[in-house]
């Protein structure tokens, strides 16, 4: 597995999430400030809607799929609230200089 840069700091603001394209596979990279950034699969595993389009707690580390409101652990991909029952994949996710770095694996 190997680290790869995907964006810049400045392109994810602290509290929001940025969906990237790592080989034909979309990622969301949030940015929970204080130097932390995680990754994670960017389609929502209940109904297939991108998770980037809604909110991100910093505070509880969530992020809320923005079509049924279903939230997942930003650090395990756990589904905390319903509709969605099945986790999402999370990736290491990890900031270099002013780069964001995340290891996906082929």
């Amino acid at each position: 597995m190997t680290l790869r840069s995907v964006c810049s700091v400045a392109d994810v603001p602290v509290g929001t999430a940025l969906r990237v394209d790592v080989d034909g596979r979309e990622i969301d990279v949030v940015n929970l400030g204080d130097g932390e950034v995680r990754a994670l699969d960017a389609v929502c595993s209940h109904e297939q809607y991108y998770l980037d389009e809604g909110e991100v707690d910093v505070e509880e580390r969530t992020i809320e799929c923005p079509k049924h409101g279903s939230v997942f652990d930003l650090d395990t991909g756990i589904p905390r609230a319903l509709p969605a029952t099945r986790p999402v994949a999370v990736y290491e996710a990890r900031i270099d200089d002013d780069d964001i770095l995340i290891e996906v694996e082929p």
